[in-house]
């Protein structure tokens, strides 16, 4: 579905991505670890057209190296950011209407699967969303993309802050994406919910992929956890 091949990217000068290569299959849950500075934020950035990129980044077939960000997730691509980015001013039901492309008919989401997946949404949807707390602001995130019926959706740390039993609902989040056939690439800092959920696992250190395989080997490998992993 996404095969990124030789993928430099750069701020200004600085060169942060190495010739990154891997794919993201379709239905499939990969999740991108590594360190602080090891790249993946710049990866997330680089196939959403929002750095400058040189390499190959083909989805479904079409190369989107050079498009504008509006054009990447108009083509299926949808992305999360760590920043979670929501309207403050705007309730949580006007916050989940931006994210929908067009009407939003025909679309697999709607506002009844949103309220169902994250119940406190429904409870607050009258609600402007710069009062709710960082867990419920990143609930709305997450389903705010969803609104726009991605093929592939990008999130950069989901769980960052958030409280054990907001961090296990976004894991079945992640898996009810995947029921329906969405693919992730889910960028995580803890390793216990990525290992868990992920189909594979993928690396970063110094701007390129280190390891690509499954939780179960990576698990088995103590080298690449010590040397990339722990802190």
């Amino acid at each position: 579905m996404l095969k990124i091949d030789n993928l430099h990217a750069f701020y200004g000068k600085s060169h942060v991505l190495h010739g990154v290569h891997f794919e993201v299959r379709t239905g499939e849950i990969v999740a991108l670890l590594g360190r602080n500075g090891s790249g993946r934020s710049t990866t997330a950035k680089a196939i959403m057209g929002m750095v400058e990129g040189q390499g190959s980044l083909v989805w479904k077939d079409q190369q989107i190296m050079g498009r504008k960000p509006y054009e990447i997730a108009h083509m299926g691509i949808g992305y999360v950011p760590e920043s979670r980015d929501i309207f403050p001013n705007l309730t949580v039901h006007q916050n989940l209407r931006l994210g929908q492309k067009g009407s939003g008919k025909g679309s697999r989401w709607s506002f009844d699967d949103m309220y169902q997946m994250f119940p406190r949404l429904k409870e607050r949807q009258h609600t402007e969303a710069g009062v709710m707390s960082g867990g419920e602001q990143q609930m709305l995130t997450l389903c705010r993309t969803l609104m726009g019926d991605p093929d592939l959706i990008i999130i950069d740390e989901p769980t960052e802050g958030l409280a054990p039993k907001i961090v296990e609902l976004v894991g079945q989040y992640l898996q009810t994406l995947k029921s329906r056939g969405v693919s992730v690439l889910l960028i995580e800092q803890k390793l216990t919910i990525a290992m868990a959920i992920s189909d594979r696992a993928l690396v970063m250190g110094h701007g390129s992929i280190v390891f690509d395989g499954t939780p179960d080997t990576l698990r088995a490998n103590a080298y690449i956890r010590k040397e990339w992993l722990e802190v």
